[in-house]
């Protein structure tokens, strides 16, 4: 079964053109499945059609019922049905891993064994019939506009980290792109001009998002003093494309722009009230309070589904009731 996955996981990369944190995730998803396996995960066929009452339940993943010759040999998908993935599931459960995290797990199975039948290793998926955990409907977190624009004053330095981290928080509310997507940025994929920015979404899907023209003049003067975050060993030598850089002159990372935008929750007053993401969230929230199409709010979001989308209609209802209720006579 490690050939299959070393396989459907180059498959990802090749083809889908999967990004290093979804193959981070599936590769540990598949992993994790496969030690269950090896560990007695299979289930014990039984030829008796009346069986003796069954066993007291084992200690370790997968327990009484299963096989437990299996920890040193190659488990073949050939070998694994429903029974296995349902017992899989049932072991999480077990070890209180999160509904979401099972149901992500459950996910990765299922691609991964529509793969299999792709290539014709499996003439059925056996993790099709397994059911989803249900999962608590959770509205996403977002900021007012006046917490947005608390936290978009300027603060007082005036050094070139400032005029950076000034141009993150203005784009990503200006924009509502996710996180990997800001830090992917070259400089290229900027037009100050027009107001607009190339971005390259999950499987390399590319959409051009407009800007407003605060984020287009933070973005000027970050770019003016860009050159400042290049040490002087590395003056004369290519310029790095990447738009937001480090300290040391390279790319920022997703890690590294995270904790900027934290910070200055932090110094707003927000605090921990959202994460990197809510700003995302906010920048949608806002716009279909105002009045935006929700076809138009998918298309500058980069969703593949109107349905992730419709998620932000919730949030509007909600604010529509709130305006009822502190305008209405008899509300």
């Amino acid at each position: 079964m490690l050939e299959q996955i070393e396989a459907y996981l180059l498959y990802l990369q090749a083809e889908r053109a999967a990004s290093p944190h979804t193959l981070k995730n599936y590769t540990i998803d598949l992993q994790q499945f496969r030690t269950f396996l090896r560990a007695g995960g299979l289930p014990q066929p039984n030829p008796n059609p009346f069986p003796s009452p069954p066993p007291s339940e084992g200690k370790g993943m997968g327990g009484g019922g299963f096989r437990s010759d299996v920890l040193d040999r190659t488990i073949e998908p050939t070998e694994i049905d429903t029974l296995a993935i349902r017992a899989f599931v049932a072991d999480l459960h077990r070890r209180g891993i999160a509904r979401s995290s099972i149901a992500r797990k459950l996910a990765t199975l299922r691609s991964f064994f529509r793969y299999l039948c792709r290539e014709g290793v499996l003439a059925a998926n056996p993790a099709k019939l397994v059911p989803t955990p249900k999962l608590p409907k959770r509205l996403p977190a977002y900021l007012t506009v006046d917490e947005v624009d608390r936290l978009l004053v300027p603060p007082g330095e005036e050094d070139v980290a400032s005029a950076r981290d000034v141009a993150i928080l203005e784009l990503f509310y200006a924009s509502g792109i996710r996180l990997s997507e800001l830090t992917g940025l070259s400089v290229r994929d900027m037009d100050i001009r027009e107001g607009l920015v190339r971005v390259k979404g999950k499987g390399s899907k590319e959409r051009i998002v407009p800007v407003g023209s605060k984020a287009t003049t933070a973005l000027r003067c970050y770019l003016d003093r860009r050159s400042e975050l290049i040490p002087e060993s590395k003056r004369g030598t290519p310029e790095p494309v990447a738009l937001f850089l480090n300290r040391q002159g390279g790319r920022l990372s997703s890690r590294g722009a995270a904790r900027i935008v934290l910070k200055h929750l932090n110094r707003s007053g927000v605090g921990p009230k959202i994460t990197p993401h809510g700003l995302r969230h906010s920048y949608a929230t806002h716009l279909l309070q105002a009045g935006a199409d929700l076809r138009a709010i998918q298309e500058l979001l980069g969703h593949s589904r109107l349905s992730t989308t419709q998620r932000y209609t919730h949030l509007n209802l909600d604010h529509l009731m709130e305006v009822y209720d502190k305008a209405h006579p008899r509300a």
